[in-house]
């Protein structure tokens, strides 16, 4: 019999706009910069479990890529302004990508696995996509 796999449970997601934004800014993808196509998730720049309070709004598919590819560690120090997500190849890789898509576009992000495989090394199948 062929082994059921099951989805990791999923994460309660702070999906209600920011109370320092203006509605234009909660539609649009900081990372991406595409338009929000009705669904937002909030992206604590520094983890809150680090302490953090910004949030930026982000298409739950770009905000999943962002936490398949680092740590919590690693937002907190490495990558917690859009500018440094941005600048990380494997993130730039996948915006140029995902800007050809529209806006509501939703596809399952792939984890990279923790044996070395992020920050840049790729991901477990060697693609750089999602």
């Amino acid at each position: 019999m062929a082994e059921r796999r099951l989805d990791p449970l999923p994460v309660l997601r702070d999906i209600a706009p920011a109370a320092d934004m203006t509605a234009a800014e909660e539609d649009v993808c900081a990372l991406c910069g595409r338009p929000g196509g009705g669904r937002m998730e909030k992206h604590h720049l520094v983890p809150r479990l680090k302490g953090g309070r910004e949030t930026v709004p982000l298409h739950p598919i770009c905000h999943r890529k962002l936490h398949s590819l680092f740590t919590e560690s690693e937002l907190a120090t490495a990558y917690n302004t859009i500018e440094a997500l941005q600048a990380h190849p494997d993130v730039a890789a996948f915006i140029s990508w995902v800007r050809k898509r529209p806006a509501g576009f939703h596809k399952r992000t792939r984890t990279a696995q923790r044996n070395g495989q992020r920050n840049g090394k790729g991901n477990s199948r060697g693609r750089g996509q999602t």
